[in-house]
């Protein structure tokens, strides 16, 4: 099969019309998002509605964890901004755009009401037939988690945690902003730094490659973790489209077969004055 190509200075080509009145929108052949954990006050619901805003997509996959439902049931919180995603995503169905949503583990309820609601299909998972010819598998990944589907009540106490770390983010970085420096997540530096967190992560990725093996694709796709990447395992090349909590990301199909991450600056006060500066990285490989 043909590998998909990468360009970093056709990236921001193909501009289309406007999107809802607000700002010309690139428009590409299929997007996935995951993990945006709408509910919870580590959600970073302006970067992912911005980034709405400024695509449009044939298909839109939306890989699980949209709403944390974990979270909701121990707490209420749901600010505008987070029905404005979910209203976006709804707006993009009515005007044409496939969404496929595909349910994680904080929003498994979802997963009781597979089937087909107009141009929104829920799926357990899909296959995506890329411009390249390559199938793509498209799963959240938590089916290949061993402690979310073994030891559920590590993996609730695990997220609570996580969730303590995150509650910390904005007033680190508060203080952070009056001294002139970036954003930086603890969360995301302590997954990093514990030595057993980094081994699951690299063992996950190889474990996902492994069982996308037995659905005879060349590829496959996920979120979960929190850490997007892409990866070769063999003849199965591993893609992760990240989150929007820590690090904003997605990735992107484009009509000439390029396959791109693009990056969103976390929580940041006006989003619209860097909207223009994302990123593409990461060259993806596909066989």
């Amino acid at each position: 099969m043909i590998a998909p190509r990468f360009d970093q200075d056709a990236a921001h080509e193909d501009i289309t019309g406007t999107n809802d009145g607000e700002t010309a929108a690139i428009r590409h052949r299929a997007g996935w998002i995951s993990d945006a954990h709408l509910g919870t006050r580590g959600a970073n619901s302006g970067a992912l509605l911005q980034f709405l805003r400024e695509n449009d997509f044939d298909v839109l996959y939306v890989v699980g964890d949209l709403i944390d439902i974990w979270s909701l049931r121990r707490t209420r919180y749901w600010p505008q901004e987070h029905n404005d995603v979910i209203q976006k995503i709804l707006r993009k169905a009515r005007k044409g755009t496939r969404v496929i949503y595909i349910p994680g583990n904080h929003d498994e309820l979802v997963a009781g009401f597979c089937g087909t609601y107009g141009n929104i299909e829920i799926r357990p998972n899909a296959i995506h037939r890329m411009v390249t010819g390559t199938r793509l598998l498209v799963i959240h990944g938590h089916e290949l988690d061993t402690v979310v589907q073994n030891v559920r009540w590590l993996a609730f106490a695990g997220d609570i945690g996580y969730q303590f770390l995150l509650s910390l983010n904005p007033l680190i970085n508060f203080f952070r902003r009056r001294f002139g420096l970036g954003y930086w997540s603890l969360s995301a530096y302590a997954k990093q730094r514990v030595k057993d967190a980094v081994s699951f992560i690299g063992k996950f990725e190889e474990a996902v490659a492994h069982y996308a093996s037995r659905y005879q694709v060349s590829a496959v796709l996920c979120g979960h973790i929190h850490r997007a990447g892409i990866r070769d395992f063999g003849n199965i090349t591993y893609y992760n489209c990240g989150d929007w909590v820590e690090s904003c990301t997605a990735l992107v199909e484009r009509y000439d077969g390029t396959i791109a991450r693009l990056d969103y600056p976390p929580f940041e006060t006006d989003v619209s004055k860097v909207a223009a500066e994302h990123r593409f990285v990461d060259a993806a490989i596909s066989r």
